[in-house]
């Protein structure tokens, strides 16, 4: 079966068994840390804003902006995770949004979910958390510019790393494949450092306990628990109005004519982000967001609960 081109990730049939397999084991050796980690540091009133954050970033993900050329982009989100929950706790996030993403929504392969998971959530995250940590005890100002920065260039290590990964599976040549992907990230990475720094600065201006990495909710409040729920759902609503040009990889696949070589996942469930029943309209696409928003959050929070109760000596700050 033949991968439908409404995709944002990459689809199996792009990478080599190879490639995938050794994906996967550098992904499942950073999660498993990033479990320990996390379970070492999760406090009780992270547990939420996990789940909130991994809504957010997986409706966040469902608008797609349009950039030069007819292509589009759309948000990856492991910087700003990592920059306010922490880099392991990030992580999590991001494996369970790009794990739903391909599982339900057929939304990436899944023998290349690894590199998926490697591409756009752990190298993302480290590089975000990394960054802005070197400007912690800086003003709001420059803390704001590092993080745009930061979403910024873990977009173009994400694509730099896709380029490569498709390279190496002889899906395309090196000196073709890499100036078109870093070339259309460039501009897809603006609108990564516009959404991370608009939503930072949210945070900044209503709790800036929380634009703390590792110093989460400390000072207790559910407001933005409520906040991060109306905000994954806006963003839902907005998500039948998204650009319908190809995004970045789509785009560059379609001009390099390696499309066709992706491969559908064996099963349908919620395929291009739509009921079945309801066929391809506004509706249906909100309910499937809004099925995402819920069992993405929910997920994500089972996760970090399990985390929590597992670890005797965490306390609640």
């Amino acid at each position: 079966m033949r991968f439908s081109p409404a995709q944002l990730h990459i689809p199996d049939g792009f990478l080599t068994l190879f490639v995938s397999a050794i994906f996967w084991l550098l992904t499942v050796l950073f999660v498993n840390q990033a479990i320990r980690q996390t379970n070492k540091k999760l406090g009780e009133k992270q547990v939420p804003l996990m789940g909130i954050m991994a809504a957010f970033i997986f409706a966040a993900q469902m608008i797609n902006f349009p950039v030069a050329g007819g292509t589009s982009g759309h948000f990856l989100g492991g910087a700003l995770a990592a920059i306010v929950l922490g880099p392991w706790a990030g992580i999590l996030v991001m494996t369970a949004v790009i794990a739903i993403q391909g599982l339900l929504f057929q939304d990436g392969g899944l023998l290349v979910m690894g590199a998926n998971i490697f591409n756009m959530g752990i190298i993302t995250a480290i590089i975000g958390f990394g960054l802005y940590r070197s400007v912690l005890n800086q003003n709001t100002k420059v803390r704001l510019g590092v993080a745009g920065f930061a979403a910024w260039l873990s977009t173009m290590a994400s694509a730099l790393l896709a380029a490569l990964q498709l390279w190496i599976s002889g899906t395309s040549q090196l000196q073709i494949v890499l100036p078109a992907m870093l070339g259309v990230h460039v501009l897809i990475g603006i609108g990564e450092a516009v959404i991370t720094v608009a939503a930072l600065s949210l945070i900044e201006r209503t709790r800036p306990d929380l634009a703390k990495p590792e110093k989460i909710a400390e000072q207790g409040g559910y407001g933005w628990i409520i906040g991060g729920v109306l905000f994954s759902v806006f963003a839902v609503l907005l998500s039948p109005f998204a650009s319908q040009n190809p995004d970045g990889l789509e785009s560059v696949a379609e001009n390099l004519g390696f499309l066709s070589a992706g491969v559908s996942a064996p099963y349908q469930l919620l395929s291009d982000y739509s009921l079945p029943f309801l066929g391809s309209t506004p509706l249906s696409t909100i309910a499937a967001g809004i099925i995402g928003v819920v069992v993405t959050f929910a997920l994500v929070f089972l996760i970090s609960r399990s985390l929590k109760k597992t670890d005797p000596t965490s306390k609640d700050h």
